[in-house]
């Protein structure tokens, strides 16, 4: 037996679970976990950001073929 490395996932999957990540980042951020160490929560924010982070490098934004890109 295996990991199954292939997710079938909808982009309402993805920003659910981004939410869900920056609920508990803020959670932890704002001391509603009192029963945690510093050093615990650290590390847990630590791993949620970079978590957020993966999962934004792995998103693909439009840019145009031609012409010039304008954000904003």
């Amino acid at each position: 037996m295996g990991y199954n490395r292939q997710f079938d996932l909808s982009l309402d999957d993805i920003e659910l679970i981004e939410n869900a990540l920056r609920y508990k980042q803020k959670s932890l951020s704002i001391d509603d976990a009192p029963e945690l160490w510093l050093s615990e929560k650290e590390e847990r924010l630590k791993q949620t950001q970079e978590l957020l982070g993966r999962l934004h490098n792995q998103k693909q934004f439009y840019r145009p073929k031609k012409g010039s890109y304008v954000s904003g």
